[in-house]
This record gives structure tokens, C-alpha cells and sequence, in this order.
């Protein structure tokens, strides 16, 4: 029973380091998103200039935060949060495609 319980453990902890797939977001559809303690909405529109992407996070208590972005094809844009002096930022890259705009985690970095 221990060592189920451990290897349950383990398996859960790889799963959470692992990165997640991307998710497409389609125009004009915002996609619920979570970075740390913030919680928000993703949306893009299609524009001459390129997709404009809008991200809008906010924590309880404290005013939204709002980023806006263009994206041609082959561009991204990572937003990050640190959650502690041991521990890699937590991480949310939306990137463009050709037509498609894709939402994923990235997973850990190790840096040397």
C-alpha cells in the first residue's frame, strides 16, 4: 500500500512538471486562464497589422493587469510568474501559427 501510494505521488508530481498540450483559441473567444495567483481571460481578434491578443489577469483585491500584443505568424508572447527564490516560474506562452493561435504551458527550464 506504501509503495502505491508513493509511485501515485511520483506520477502526480511528473505529471504537474510536464508541460501541458496547446489548446487553440479561436477569434474573438476568450479562454478562462490562470498564471500563480492571478485568474483571468485570453482573446484575440484578427487586425490588418496582425492577431491582437489581450490578456486581463487579476488577483482578489487588487486592480486587473491587461496585456495587449500583436502577433504576426511565427511570434509569441510568454507571460510568467515567480513563486519562490527554489522554484521555476510558472509559465503561459501564446503563440501564433500561420492562422492558428495556440495557448500551452511551457514546462520547467533547467538552467546550468
Amino acid at each position: 500500500m506504501i509503495l502505491r501510494s508513493t509511485l501515485l505521488a511520483a506520477g502526480l508530481a511528473l505529471a504537474a512538471a510536464a508541460p501541458a498540450p496547446a489548446q487553440e483559441l479561436k477569434p474573438i473567444e476568450a479562454r478562462r486562464i490562470a498564471l500563480g495567483e492571478a485568474a483571468g481571460i485570453a482573446y484575440y481578434t484578427v487586425e490588418p497589422e496582425g492577431y491582437r491578443v489581450v490578456v486581463t489577469l487579476a488577483v482578489p483585491d487588487a486592480a486587473p493587469l491587461r496585456l495587449e500584443t500583436r502577433l504576426a505568424a511565427g511570434q509569441s508572447v510568454l507571460l510568467s510568474a515567480p513563486r519562490g527564490p527554489d522554484a521555476p516560474a510558472e509559465q503561459i506562452e501564446i503563440s501564433r501559427r500561420d492562422d492558428t493561435v495556440l495557448v500551452r504551458r511551457p514546462g520547467p527550464v533547467a538552467i546550468n
